[in-house]
């Protein structure tokens, strides 16, 4: 386990009015639904914050046991009895050690559900606090399972300091920290699960230090790392001491135990830690974001390793770049397929870029394939225009080939799609569409450009021819995307606006767009949402992506206008 951090000599502060402890914060990686390792993770985490740490105090994240978040999982009639399980596997560990452990955990009582924040010592809860605040927006659907907590609880005295519980969205609301206060607490513990979106961090810090600053308590704020299914847990955890300066901060994405140490002297509370990484810069920050859901997706599910299709784009090639750094270019298979329309320099780029990255490449035209199908399919394409249908056949076979690889050799299907194509429907279902993880999923076409260039300036994977070109899907001759779409600095704003925003048709026009293309990109997103509920599911990094913050009919008769 990782050691970052320090704490103060403990040897001057026991007197009457001089009070300290150590408090290690566990920023660990659980896996929802797997009690028994979580509390395996744990004990493990106990152990080394009291034997290497000499930690009084250890903080795991909010429902770290059971895994956030955990869903229908909690409406399992078993799901009580292997909570009950773990926390007696935990009583039986305290009674041995000398430590505190905070832990979250689902709680059972009277026929109701709570969102549980408990204090274990010597072999017994000794307070249970309840999450006050149930958050039921964009992510979040915690309503559907959980009761808001409503008793009152007094801060408990540990080492002299007075301690109160609080849990993730609590500390988005002035009450609780109030209740705090009027309590005489010291230091309030908020417990989280709190999932990444651009500059969420910066968001928890300035709110951290203003809840702070109002209950006059250091605050201690410990959160989660990891990847589960679209969310991304990007850690962060941090004290903050009562005037609102920032005393310690965890590395972003880095799995620990940092310790830091709380000292009252005379009624003056100092908080000193050696951990304090600076924030990453927000580019860097979605990067890093999107490894840890491809890793953690493809881990956690068992895949053996990831199998995508490398075109020669932009998307491909920066969805390749990721998946490299995230799982290592060992456990990646990409598959150049090209047709007709498939440029030269499409085929040289795919092949340096995947010798850039040392990952196995084969080239599998798809001509046969595709005339298979026309032949099959001759009356009814005969005597017709070329159309969409003709396309779809080559992205569908292009589908069909990467299927087949995934079944044969484990390997996980990665779609390489954008947010700015799946908004519009700018994709084919069983085609591009077809794979088990989409990377660029919430990635709009203007940011996959800078996270490429930020990956080169890195080290230059990605061929620079293939960041200059114009984009194009190569599915007809002399293709580009502009041919179909706006501009993708002008459709990613109208998109932002639309989806993230909640804006109407009138308000962007207002905004300074041109009306006839703020009707053609909305038409094309409320049209499309068909496909995007057969899409694979991808990491979230905005403030709302296509998944479970996002839930729009697919039948549907709505005016545009507001």
């Amino acid at each position: 386990m990782d050691n970052n951090g320090g704490y103060c000599d403990t040897n001057i502060f026991y007197s009457m009015t001089n009070h300290s402890t150590t408090i290690a914060i566990a920023q660990i990686n659980p896996v929802v639904g797997d009690i028994p390792g979580n509390t395996k993770r744990v004990i493990a985490g106990v152990r080394y914050a009291q034997r290497t740490l000499h930690a009084r105090i250890v903080i795991f994240p909010e429902l770290v046991l059971c895994g956030y978040p955990p869903e229908d999982l909690l409406l399992r009639p078993s799901m009580k009895k292997r909570i009950a399980m773990a926390l007696e596997r935990l009583y039986q560990l305290t009674a041995k050690l000398n430590i505190y452990i905070i832990i979250g955990y689902p709680r059972y009582h009277a026929d109701n559900l709570y969102n549980c924040a408990g204090i274990i010592y010597r072999g017994e809860t000794i307070v249970q606090y309840s999450k006050q605040h149930l958050p039921n927006y964009q992510v979040f659907d915690e309503k559907r399972y959980f009761v808001p907590g409503d008793e009152e609880v007094s801060p408990i005295n540990i080492d002299g300091l007075n301690v109160y519980l609080t849990i993730c969205e609590d500390i988005w609301h002035p009450a609780p920290v109030q209740q705090a206060a009027a309590k005489g607490a010291d230091v309030i513990f908020n417990i989280n699960a709190s999932p990444f979106h651009r500059c969420k961090q910066d968001e928890r810090i300035a709110l951290v230090q203003k809840r702070a600053q109002q209950a006059g308590a250091a605050v201690v704020y410990v959160n989660q790392v990891g990847g589960q299914d679209e969310l991304v847990f990007d850690g962060g955890s941090m004290a903050v001491d009562r005037e609102g300066t920032l005393c310690a901060l965890a590395p972003n994405y880095t799995e620990g135990y940092y310790p830091l140490h709380i000292c009252k002297k005379n009624g003056t509370l100092t908080i000193t830690a050696e951990t304090l990484a600076p924030p990453l810069p927000q580019i860097h920050s979605i990067y890093h974001a999107l490894k840890v859901g491809v890793k953690d997706y493809v881990e956690k599910n068992g895949f053996k390793g990831v199998v995508l299709g490398l075109s020669g784009g932009i998307d491909s090639a920066l969805t390749l770049a990721i998946a490299a750094d995230a799982l290592g270019s060992q456990n990646i298979f990409t598959v150049m397929m090209p047709f007709q329309y498939t440029a030269p320099m499409s085929r040289d780029d795919a092949a340096q870029q995947a010798q850039n990255l040392g990952v196995t490449h084969r080239v599998l035209p798809i001509h046969p394939m595709v005339e298979a199908c026309q032949s099959i399919l001759k009356e009814d394409l005969d005597n017709r225009a070329p159309d969409k249908t003709e396309e779809n056949i080559q992205a569908r076979c292009r589908g069909i080939l990467l299927m087949a690889l995934s079944n044969r050799y484990g390997y996980l299907v990665l779609t390489t799609g954008n947010k700015s194509e799946l908004a519009v429907g700018y994709s084919t279902l069983y085609g591009d569409m077809a794979g088990g993880f989409s990377v660029l999923k919430d990635i709009p076409k203007t940011l996959v450009y800078e996270l490429a260039q930020w990956r080169n300036s890195i080290s230059p994977v990605i061929p620079q021819r293939v960041i200059d070109r114009p984009p194009s899907a190569e599915l007809a001759p002399q293709q580009k995307d502009s041919d179909s779409l706006p501009p993708y600095p002008i459709l990613d704003q109208i998109i932002e606006q639309y989806i993230e925003h909640d804006k109407s048709l009138h308000q962007i026009v207002a905004n300074g767009f041109d009306e006839e293309t703020v009707v053609h990109v909305i038409r094309l997103i409320d049209r499309n949402e068909y496909k995007r509920r057969q899409s694979p599911i991808g990491v979230r990094v905005t403030q709302r992506g296509f998944g479970r913050d996002r839930r729009y009919p697919v039948t549907a008769r709505w005016e545009m206008g507001e």
